[in-house]
């Protein structure tokens, strides 16, 4: 981007609703609304952006997708996204006391009160700028990024984007690990796809001081723990990303009794669906060969996730050249190696081109260096000034949907 009054103008409209954005966030974030169950956030949103001009659909039960259009609005159709839902936990810290979740079982600890508020101030600021888009802008306030099936495939499924046009989409989460005034990116593989599955050992239940008549399902656990980090050291290529960990394990209710059942919970991490398939049926096969060895059985089951976020190469050039041109060289920082989080910002780039991007929010003054789903998570609101301009700056960069969209002369 090169026109010095367009980036002077998103940064004073950034300054201008800056404050605001602050208020909306606090407001997100002491009335938190489960997956699928964002009625009022949604009723919240809606009533905002159809008094800002926006046409707005309903394509799910909760949430919400805005269009703008500009100049020759069949021709260049860019969609931004934020997720809208809070994580069902309960959250502390200090630095929220003023506006900490007055809804039990239920926080914004991974920040999507920061990015729903975010995309919020960016259609502020593109209905202030209409004049200078071309094409179309569609805005996804999405429920149920942390839940199964995700909010993204049903969006995706619903229709909505394909109708509107929708030739790219572009996102963001907040990032602990990166400063205000910053963002983290990286082109192809960005994040992983974060697939489930459970394990039950089954043995024989009897009192611990006669072991050798019960079939301890608590050893079986223990060597399939062992066992199945073997995997990513002896059955996986040492150059693919992968993670097995098991995140749970529960069973037994005295020091003195061996349990009849152990059951465990994991995630397996990876950035092809074949990889995890095949990780799947090792586990699987671990676990009856270790169960049958000490006379026991097993049960497992295994559920596929979101699929990897693989953005594309020239979507993931706009970020940086908007971002770069808005606050300076370096502001958007390389990220050497993906994240082996998952996020369902993967089911549009399964339909479109575009890229997904951090938002830096750590910092020692908001005590908000902690990790995703975290407590205590929270974000440096200064980080709200970055992330609405590049946003709406994205929207408008004449490469947004692909060089070939639109025959526009640059902004």
């Amino acid at each position: 981007m090169s026109d010095p009054i367009l980036l002077n103008q998103l940064k004073e409209r950034a300054k201008t609703y800056h404050k605001d954005m602050i208020s909306w966030r606090r407001h997100l974030h002491r009335n938190p609304e489960v997956s699928f169950k964002e009625f009022s956030t949604t009723e919240w949103l809606v009533e905002k952006l159809q008094s800002l001009g926006y046409e707005v659909h309903r394509p799910t039960e909760t949430g919400c997708v805005a269009v703008i259009r500009g100049r020759k609005p069949d021709e260049r159709v860019v969609a931004l996204r934020a997720d809208i839902d809070a994580l069902a936990m309960e959250e502390e810290g200090d630095a929220k006391a003023d506006f900490m979740s007055q809804n039990p079982g239920a926080a914004h600890c991974c920040g999507h009160d920061g990015h729903t508020s975010n995309l919020l101030g960016a259609a502020h600021i593109l209905r202030d700028l209409r004049d200078k888009i071309v094409g179309t802008v569609v805005l996804i306030f999405q429920p149920g990024e942390e839940k199964l099936p995700g909010g993204g495939r049903l969006i995706c499924e619903s229709g909505i984007l394909h109708t509107l046009g929708v030739q790219s989409v572009y996102g963001l989460h907040s990032s602990p690990g990166h400063a205000p005034g910053t963002i983290g990116v990286i082109k192809g593989r960005a994040m992983a796809r974060p697939d489930e599955f459970e394990v039950d050992m089954i043995g024989k239940g009897g009192h611990a001081a006669v072991p050798h008549v019960a079939v301890d399902p608590i050893v079986m656990a223990s060597q399939f723990i062992s066992a199945v980090q073997t995997i990513r050291s002896r059955n996986i290529n040492p150059l693919e990303p992968i993670v097995v960990t098991i995140g749970t394990i529960s069973g037994g209710t005295a020091h003195n009794v061996i349990p009849e059942r152990v059951k465990m919970l994991g995630t397996i991490r990876t950035f092809s669906r074949d990889t995890a398939l095949f990780i799947s049926k090792r586990i699987e096969e671990i676990a009856d060969g270790i169960s049958r060895a000490a006379g026991g059985t097993y049960r497992y089951k295994y559920e596929e996730g979101y699929p990897a976020v693989i953005n594309t190469d020239w979507a993931t050039d706009v970020i940086v050249d908007v971002a770069d041109s808005l606050f300076g060289p370096e502001t958007a920082q390389w990220m050497p190696e993906p994240v082996m989080g998952g996020e369902d910002f993967s089911f549009y780039l399964e339909h479109f081109p575009g890229a997904f991007f951090l938002l830096g929010t750590g910092s020692e003054k908001a005590d908000s260096q902690y990790s995703w789903h975290h407590p205590k998570y929270n974000i440096d609101e200064d980080a709200l000034l970055t992330g609405a301009a590049v946003m709406a700056g994205i929207a408008l960069h004449p490469d947004a949907a692909g060089k070939e969209s639109v025959d526009a002369a640059p902004l």
